[in-house]
């Protein structure tokens, strides 16, 4: 394919001022250039819209291993005829070049106009014999003293990288994304780099393509990124694990300090390379006497850093003899096991538990090189008191993008940290988990599979020693939440369990996703969300910010929530919940052992929180803490007005209270106008100067409900109150939003201010699905049998079984083997408590008991199902029906 164009560009003096970006209008666009019809192409602003046209059409009908030939005049620049080609994948041979005498009917004052107004330079020679580039001002004014001018012409031989891929994208593009193909950037100095990106941006449009809602995946992480992590480990190392051996965590640093918390150990010793982001309080405890006792009353972890090289390590376990060791290995260590297998035998002889981080030694790589940790457990199992701990953030493209994954073979370490993930970050980033599960599936290709026996592993006896168990409170706190139902034996689960949403991403959603990963090189302002969410919070809350407001943001709510839970708990305080609230961060709170009050509340005011409440409660507590899910209230889906947070906050400003006002549930109202929003700034001003100090108002929200989509996480938290910025960053382990997230959160934080536009058609079509959903499903559950508090927003609706409450039924249990055709029966008496595990059983549905929700008797349902799954979960409702009252 070969092509050349004549090029006359618009002289318009603004049409070079501005880059061109996938906002710009067509009628700029089209002022850029008349020699052809508007192509809509970044090359427009350069004459070359033609040639990026005929490239990528190219690119879709070329055969994988076929060469497209252009031969191209070089007056915008070599650089910026090459970039044509190198951003969309090709590599670039240069097969001849000559120069051509610039015609002299051709004006180019054009030319220099734009020049005048913008940083582009053309390039134009003297005659022919010329070899330094001049400019277009320097050569017009050459030309009019009569010089002669010319240009390059150029061919190129274009070759595809990764072919089939690349054809992927750009498929993916061309149907309906078309506007942020500008923002492609598939040009690289290194093919190492292309090998990883490019794999994953055709990955990643693969599944914006064909999906049309993000599926539900365990807290635990991606099952299928589990299985690749297990079978990298298999394939590589002959390490025979499974997917039930791996828990992913959204890093290493939350990976420790999960695990240090459901332990809690009076005395852990930690790596002085990994103690950087654990909470200020556990690296200056004081907890040890000079005799090297332990204080029995104080409950802090005290954390003592220890040098990495293994002999000192050991030294220092054997004197101080700590419950939990956390380290890692020197690198002169780490190529033999002998390092490992003394620190197992050391902590295993004292009772400790070792979470040994490998993240400094392990290769993604074809050609990894050796581990001696990774060795060791080729051919013998990991001790029951031992776990790897393995940060990813070695990848060539996206800096600082982190996933970690803890390996246990023990299988209630297993169970207990995939609970604390869910309670203390709430999901892993499925994108990074798709990233890195890319990275492990080009690992896998290059592999043939069962070309090695499975390894044969020597069973180590080693004497029975007492080693801590899970922290008492944290063991209780994870028997009795109500988590995320995650394993059955056969069969789908429906899940209205979950705080998630699965309605179709809308366009706008996955193009601000692609469009972040595909882009290189953002500038800090286009990934600088805090003033698009001062406007967000100020719009939409009428939430006060000035010079003295921290913004803090995070991978989710969920974690900023747990660091404010904290401070509660390092100020002294008693977090106060109404009955009829997120039973994740109730039990999280509890986890973290804060103390915590309930308040009684109402089913006539919605279970909300009222003035008279507030006030019983509040007169009995000592350094009180307010929470308060609104707008819109996770989870019975009911509204604050603006007059019931008037006498809300004044309640809480007369005794001093700190109020954390959630806002992650909000955003989809079905009656916005009806409602009238907040003016939290209004209700504050209204405030008499006799309020407490410790009075302030801190607003916790979350993005994902908002953007409508169940993966682009981003959590926000704004304080207002200098001692509890300064308390909170004492608690320094939050996972950070990636650049990715914050380019794309910005992005769409700005479209939403637009109306219309495409995300505010879609937030207006999806409140209306929500709304539809709620009265179908109020209905269903009336009809069989259940008394429904009826929903105004969100994805929640809260019901109480009243028909079926101690009424007996027989439940049939499952097939236990071959011969077994499953006509056992078992009688239960249901109650607001067990009647989620016999829907579960009887249906398949899961849904949350009143345990979760805090009112007695009120089952909670999360109605953003697929619509398919929204269908099954309704004939599951009238099955339980049939099952229990027919």
């Amino acid at each position: 394919m070969s092509s050349n164009s004549t090029r006359i560009l618009n002289p318009n003096p603004d049409a070079m001022s501005k880059v061109i970006t996938e906002n710009a209008s067509e009628e700029f666009l089209h002022s850029l250039s008349n020699y052809c019809a508007l192509q809509g192409f970044m090359e427009d602003q350069f004459g070359l819209g033609l040639i990026a046209r005929a490239v990528e059409e190219g690119i879709a009908v070329i055969k994988p291993t076929g060469i497209m030939i252009f031969n191209m005049g070089g007056r915008p620049g070599q650089g910026v005829c090459e970039r044509l080609f190198e951003r969309r994948g090709f590599r670039i041979t240069k097969l001849w070049q000559t120069k051509i005498i610039q015609a002299g009917d051709t004006d180019i004052a054009a030319l220099v106009e734009i020049e005048k107004n913008s940083p582009h330079r053309f390039e134009f020679f003297m005659g022919l014999s010329g070899d330094q580039p001049i400019c277009a001002r320097t050569a017009w004014a050459y030309g009019k003293s009569g010089g002669s001018i010319s240009h390059a012409l150029s061919v190129y031989s274009c070759e595809l990288r990764r072919p089939n891929q690349v054809k992927v994208i750009f498929d993916f593009l061309k149907h309906g994304f078309q506007e942020i193909s500008s923002s492609l950037d598939l040009s690289f100095e290194e093919d190492s780099v292309a090998d990883e990106k490019i794999p994953f941006l055709a990955y990643l449009a693969r599944t914006l393509k064909s999906n049309s809602f993000f599926p539900y995946e365990p807290p635990a992480g991606s099952i299928h990124f589990r299985n690749l992590i297990a079978g990298f480990l298999k394939t590589y190392h002959h390490i025979p694990l499974t997917a039930d051996n791996v828990v992913i965590f959204p890093s290493r640093t939350a990976a420790i300090e999960n695990a240090l918390r459901l332990f809690s150990p009076r005395l852990a010793v930690v790596d002085e390379h990994l103690t950087r982001h654990l909470p200020r309080l556990w690296l200056t405890s004081s907890a040890l006497e000079n005799t090297g006792a332990i204080h029995s009353s104080d409950d802090t972890i005290m954390v003592i850093e220890a040098p990495r090289q293994s002999d000192l390590m050991i030294e220092l376990i054997k004197k101080l003899k700590p419950k939990v060791v956390v380290t890692g290995i020197a690198h002169f260590e780490a190529v033999t096991s002998s390092a490992f297998v003394h620190l197992l035998d050391t902590t295993r002889d004292i009772g400790s538990r070792l979470f040994l981080d490998i993240s400094d030694h392990f290769e993604l790589s074809s050609i990894p090189g050796s581990n001696g940790v990774l060795k060791y457990l080729s051919g013998t199992p990991l001790p029951s008191h031992a776990a790897i701990i393995c940060g990813l953030v070695k990848n060539k493209v996206y800096p600082d993008l982190e996933v970690a994954f803890v390996i246990s073979e023990e299988e209630s370490l297993f169970n207990a940290l995939s609970k604390t993930v869910e309670l203390l970050e709430g999901n892993t980033s499925l994108i990074s988990q798709y990233y890195y599960g890319c990275i492990f599936h080009e690992l896998l290709a290059f592999q043939l599979a069962g070309r090695h026996a499975p390894a044969e592993r020597n069973c180590v006896n080693v004497k029975s020693v007492d080693m801590i168990g899970f922290d008492r409170s944290a063991s209780l706190v994870l028997k009795n939440a109500e988590l995320s139902i995650d394993r059955v034996e056969s069969g789908s689960l429906i899940h209205m369990d979950v705080d998630q949403i699965f309605l179709p991403v809308p366009s706008p959603v996955k193009a601000a996703i692609f469009e972040s990963f595909a882009r290189q090189n953002m500038s800090e302002s286009e990934i600088d969300v805090t003033s698009s969410i001062k406007r967000f919070v100020k719009s939409s809350y009428g939430f006060p910010t000035d010079n003295g407001t921290e913004f803090i943001y995070a991978d989710s709510s969920k974690a900023l929530f747990n660091k404010l839970v904290l401070c509660c708990i390092n100020e002294g305080g008693t977090l106060c919940f109404p009955a009829g609230s997120n039973g994740n961060y109730v039990s999280s709170a509890r986890f973290l052992k804060a103390d915590i009050v309930t308040a009684p509340t109402d089913v006539n005011v919605g279970f909300k929180f009222t003035e008279k409440t507030l006030t019983g409660i509040l007169g009995t507590v000592k350094n009180p803490w307010v929470y308060i899910s609104g707008p819109t209230v996770n989870p019975t889906g009911l509204i604050y007005s603006n007059n019931e947070m008037v006498k809300i906050l004044s309640t809480c400003a007369r005794f001093g209270a700190r109020v954390i006002i959630d806002t992650a549930a909000s955003g989809l109202e079905f009656d916005f106008e009806g409602w009238g929003g907040w003016d939290i700034e209004g209700c504050l001003s209204k405030l008499n100067s006799s309020i407490k100090p410790s009075f302030c108002v801190s607003l916790l929200g979350g993005l994902s409900l908002k953007m409508l989509n169940g993966v682009l996480r981003f959590g926000f938290l704004i304080l207002n109150h200098p001692v509890l910025i300064d308390t909170f960053y004492s608690y320094p382990g939050l996972s950070k939003p990636h650049t990715t997230v914050r380019y794309a959160t910005k992005k769409l934080l700005e479209l939403r201010e637009q109306k219309p536009s495409n995300l505010s058609d879609a937030i207006v079509e999806h409140t209306e699905i929500l709304r539809t959903r709620s009265k179908l499903l109020k209905q269903v559950l009336e009809k069989s049998g259940w008394d429904v508090l009826e929903s105004c927003a969100g994805v929640s609706v809260v019901a109480k079984p009243s028909a079926y409450l101690n009424k007996t039924i027989k439940l049939k249990l499952s097939p236990k083997g071959e011969g077994d055709h499953g006509s056992a029966t078992e009688e239960v008496k249901l109650d607001d408590c067990n009647i989620r595990t016999v829907i579960l059983k009887a249906t398949g549905l899961c849904i949350n008991s009143g345990s979760w929700t805090g009112i007695p008797g009120y089952c909670r349902f999360n109605i953003a199902l697929e619509e398919n799954d929204f269908k099954k979960a309704l004939d599951c409702i009238l099955k339980f029906r049939e099952v229990a009252l027919v």
